[in-house]
């Protein structure tokens, strides 16, 4: 089986060096890139982001990558949202207003209810498996640790969208999914060999045979 090629979306903002080097360490041909010709030829993308979901979905639309990414779902592409990238997939969010996000996924993103809790939460947080994922296959389903930096989370209007959760102040939905469409709110590539063991499940997925069965 040859190795999957998987663009990771360059729009600015995230990170992408991190990103891009875990997932040449689980053998995926790995380019970072917002070139329309790499993105369309990728059998699958990654979207990361650090920063304020207003500024990314501004970023996205300015480059045109909002209509390019819906063509690749369109075409049965495997996506992974990380963290910024994971709530960008969703309708919308209340940061900064209410802004209009690219609507993969039903539901909203909401600034986290951390009970008293400091915000932003940063650091590792247990990761309760909820339901069967390929994302999650090999990893314990009884709860293992990732690393997270957020203040805001995801909210899916689908209770069948929830991989994972995780609690700070309140449990979250920390890893969602819908068909070939992935999110998680941590960081895999900051997660040791967890983080590994995730992205290389998702890059097995964007090898099209595997996606064909």
């Amino acid at each position: 089986m040859s190795a999957p090629r998987i663009a990771v979306v360059d729009y600015g903002m995230g990170n992408r060096r991190s990103v891009h080097k875990a997932l040449e360490r689980v053998g995926a041909r790995v380019e970072t890139t917002r070139a329309p010709g790499a993105l369309r030829a990728a059998d699958g993308l990654v979207l990361p982001g650090v920063g304020a979901f207003p500024e990314a979905m501004r970023r996205l639309r300015e480059l045109g990558l909002v209509e390019l990414l819906g063509e690749r779902i369109a075409e049965g592409a495997p996506l992974l949202g990380i963290c910024l990238g994971m709530q960008l997939l969703f309708e919308r969010s209340e940061e900064h207003g209410d802004c209009a996000g690219l609507g993969l996924i039903r539901g909203e993103v909401r600034r986290l209810s951390a009970g008293g809790l400091r915000i932003p939460h940063i650091g590792w947080s247990e990761v309760r498996v909820e339901r069967e994922s390929p994302l999650f296959e090999g990893l314990p389903v009884g709860g293992c640790p990732f690393y997270h930096v957020h203040s805001f989370a995801a909210h899916p209007g689908d209770a069948d969208a929830v991989i994972a959760s995780a609690c700070y102040g309140e449990r979250f939905a920390t890893a969602v999914g819908s068909g070939f469409i992935f999110g998680v709110q941590f960081h895999p590539e900051k997660s040791s060999l967890h983080g590994l063991r995730l992205l290389g499940n998702f890059a097995a997925l964007c090898v099209a045979p595997v996606r064909a069965r």
